[in-house]
């Protein structure tokens, strides 16, 4: 796959695929209407956020691209390419469990905290890994 050189996209299935970690330079994308949400994406290789709606919805430290990111009540996919060990945030329910998988390997089961917010590694490079965030019952 490839960088987002335009910052973030919209893809044929709905999905939306952003973040450019090649980036020296900050990209800002600020005002990116879909379904009547607003996106915000800022990207480079020290970092790449997406925020919805002024709220967080994926950070990684450092920058990745990110494809086809699908997010609903009891499932989050997605797609990321980047250089070596990256922190990945994503903001989802507060207060409940989650499984992590990546490449259809079971990582971690993990609780959100009271924001949300729930925090994991992976290892990325110009192969993209699937990953999965599912809602435990």
């Amino acid at each position: 796959m490839a960088v987002i050189a335009e910052g973030i996209v919209k893809n044929a299935d709905n999905t939306l695929s952003f973040g450019d970690y090649t980036r020296a330079d900050k990209l800002k994308v600020e005002d990116f209407k879909v379904d009547g949400d607003i996106y915000k994406v800022r990207t480079y290789k020290d970092v790449t956020r997406l925020s919805k709606n002024s709220a967080l919805l994926l950070e990684s430290v450092p920058g990745a691209t990110v494809h086809n990111l699908s997010v609903d009540s009891k499932l989050t996919t997605f797609e990321a390419e980047g250089n070596g060990s990256v922190q990945i945030t994503l903001e989802l329910e507060p207060n409940m469990g989650y499984a992590i998988y990546i490449d259809d390997v079971e990582i971690d089961q993990i609780k959100s905290n009271l924001s949300g917010k729930v925090s994991f590694s992976a290892e990325l490079s110009d192969n993209p890994v699937k990953i999965a965030i599912k809602k435990l019952a």
